[in-house]
C-alpha cells in the first residue's frame, strides 16, 4: 500500500476531505503532532506522500517553535527529490519558504468563506473544478508569501496574490482550506475563539452560516479536485 505522512500543529486542523481521497487511492495514513513527535527522524524518501497541515503559528517563528526548522529540513529535501509533497495554509508558506521565498505578516487577516480566481494555469490544474459556479472556500490566515522561484501561480484573490501554486512535477501549495468539511469546522469555531472575537466583522454565527452554505460543495468538488491531483501525480511517478 501507498504511505502518506502527515503533519499536524493543531488537532483540529486535520486532513478533512483530503483523508477520504487518500483511502480511497489505497494510502495508509499516519499523523504526526508537531512539537511532540521527532520529525527529524523523518526519513524524506520514506512516504510516497507528505502533507503538511495549518495551524497558528508563522512560517518563520522558529525560534518559538524550534520543530519548524526540521520541518523545513525535511520539506527541502523532499522537494529536491521532486516527490509528491502537499502544504495547505501553515502548510503552503512553509514550502514557500524552503523553496526560498518570503514569508510574512499580510496586511489583514482573511477568515471567511470566499472566492479564488484561477490564473490560466490554474484552470488548467485539477483546481479547475473550484472555478465553476465560482465556489467559495474557506480562508483562515494572516501571513503571506512571496511565490517561490520556478513556482506557478494557480489562483489569486483580491487580497493575496499568492493563494495556490504548484511546483516541480508533485508539489501543491494552497493558501486556503480546501480540506474542511462542515461538521469539523464546528471544532474551528471553538479552538479559534479568541482570534475569531478579535478580528473586526468576523463572528461565529456569521462563519456557521456560510458553511452551511457553501460547505457541503466545497466537501464534494474537494474530494474529486484531490483525486484528480492524486491522479496526475501518479501519472508523472510512472512516466520517470
Amino acid at each position: 500500500m501507498k504511505s502518506a505522512t502527515v503533519i499536524r500543529h493543531i488537532a483540529f486542523e486535520d486532513l478533512g476531505s483530503l483523508e477520504i481521497a487518500l483511502e480511497k487511492q489505497g494510502y495508509t495514513i499516519k499523523y504526526l503532532e508537531a512539537g511532540v513527535d521527532n520529525i527529524a527522524d523523518i526519513s524524506h524518501a520514506a512516504d510516497d506522500m507528505v502533507v503538511v497541515l495549518g495551524g497558528p503559528i508563522g512560517a518563520y517563528d522558529d525560534e518559538d517553535y524550534p520543530f519548524l526548522i526540521d520541518e523545513l529540513r525535511l520539506l527541502e529535501q523532499r522537494l529536491s527529490a521532486d516527490l509528491p509533497t502537499i502544504g495547505i495554509c501553515l502548510g503552503a508558506q512553509l514550502i514557500a519558504r524552503a523553496l526560498g521565498a518570503r514569508v510574512y505578516p499580510g496586511g489583514e487577516k482573511e477568515i471567511g468563506w470566499s472566492n479564488i480566481e484561477l490564473t490560466e494555469a490554474g484552470k488548467n490544474s485539477p483546481l479547475i473544478d473550484l472555478d465553476v459556479e465560482q465556489t467559495p472556500v474557506l480562508h483562515w490566515h494572516g501571513d503571506t508569501f512571496d511565490l517561490p522561484s520556478g513556482a506557478t501561480r494557480l489562483a489569486s484573490n483580491s487580497l493575496y496574490l499568492n493563494q495556490a501554486f504548484s511546483w516541480g512535477k508533485a508539489c501543491l501549495g494552497l493558501q486556503f482550506h480546501l480540506e474542511v468539511i462542515p461538521q469539523g469546522l464546528e471544532r474551528w469555531f471553538i479552538g479559534h475563539a479568541c482570534e475569531i472575537n478579535a478580528t473586526p466583522g468576523i463572528t461565529v454565527s456569521g462563519l456557521r452560516s456560510d458553511t452551511a452554505k457553501y460547505g457541503k460543495l466545497l466537501q464534494e468538488k474537494a474530494i474529486r479536485m484531490w483525486s484528480n491531483w492524486l491522479d496526475s501525480v501518479q501519472i508523472v511517478s510512472t512516466n520517470q
